[in-house]
């Protein structure tokens, strides 16, 4: 059985962070979202959907930017939201199943914050 997080367990793990985010990947539907959220609540941290971020400066949906303007398009839009949401500090943040997968983005995370695969 599982041990129980207790709150000096929490606190550990956020003083561990130094600030920076817990920036969850891997690939799509892989519950990124669902458990980012459980470990935001448990942790007291602000959560946070790459993909809802992409959509709200962009105005529509990702799909419709897809559609609308191509992958390439959507991938430097994903890339600039993220390096701005790393920016934020702690947080748990949730990424889009493909953005791992731009070179600047990986790197970003792997500087600036605690990647976790999901």
């Amino acid at each position: 059985m599982a041990k129980r997080s207790t709150s000096k367990d929490i606190e550990s793990a956020k003083t561990l962070l130094r600030g920076r985010p817990i920036v969850l990947v891997g690939l799509m539907g892989a519950g990124k979202t669902s458990i980012g959220r459980r470990l935001a609540d448990k942790m007291g941290l602000p959560f946070v959907d790459a993909d809802h971020e992409i959509e709200a400066a962009a105005g529509k949906s990702i799909a419709d930017i897809f559609a609308e303007h191509g992958e390439a398009y959507f991938r430097d839009g994903e890339r600039k939201v993220i390096a701005r949401l790393i920016e934020n500090g702690e947080q748990i943040l949730a990424t889009g199943g493909g953005a791992y997968m731009n070179p600047e983005t990986r790197a970003r995370i792997q500087d600036g914050a605690v990647c976790v695969w999901r």
